[in-house]
């Protein structure tokens, strides 16, 4: 006679990892980036993709995102951004840790957010300051310039804006 066994439960794949390696690319890319812009436009100077819109730019940022806090001493503000960024980091880290097991847009926006504080805070450590390349105007309004890393972050942001605001499943627990 056959040994019969409970029949399993399908074991849902475990979403860390993935979440972790979208950090990673944006990580990557987010060094890719720089270091191309780095080597291609000199600092201080751009190149016009869309003329009176978009260019791409070559300018360091000692500030806060879209350089926040430049006109205080870059020391102060440096360190006071690495200590946060540690912090948002090891808080993110946590939150994908808890909410990573199975696929969803808050995980997706964790990795993002984790992926573009970790290429911020690593210009900070390296070189005293972020390298910002992407220099937007529309109409009058000019935008300060930005990277993959912060636009990263943004986007994270706006993902975890609409998942806060999407209708849930009345007994839903996501």
């Amino acid at each position: 006679m056959p040994i019969t066994l409970l029949p399993s439960v399908p074991r849902r794949r475990d979403m860390r990892p993935y979440l972790l390696l979208l950090a990673v690319v944006v990580i990557v890319l987010d060094r890719w980036s720089k270091i191309w812009i780095g080597t291609h436009i000199p600092s201080g100077h751009y190149i016009t993709v869309i003329p009176n819109v978009f260019r791409l730019s070559h300018v360091f940022n000692t500030g806060a995102a879209f350089s926040l806090f430049a006109e205080l001493s870059p020391a102060i503000v440096r360190n006071t951004l690495i200590g946060f960024s540690v912090i948002a980091v090891l808080v993110v880290l946590g939150m994908i840790w808890r909410v990573g097991r199975v696929y969803s847009l808050t995980g997706i926006a964790l990795a993002l957010i984790l992926g573009g504080a970790i290429g911020n805070l690593y210009d900070r450590i390296k070189l005293k300051y972020v390298v910002d390349f992407l220099e937007v105007k529309i109409v009058h309004y000019h935008w300060p310039d930005f990277n993959v890393a912060d636009s990263c972050i943004v986007i994270g942001a706006c993902l975890l804006l609409l998942e806060i605001f999407r209708n849930q499943p009345v007994g839903s627990d996501e």
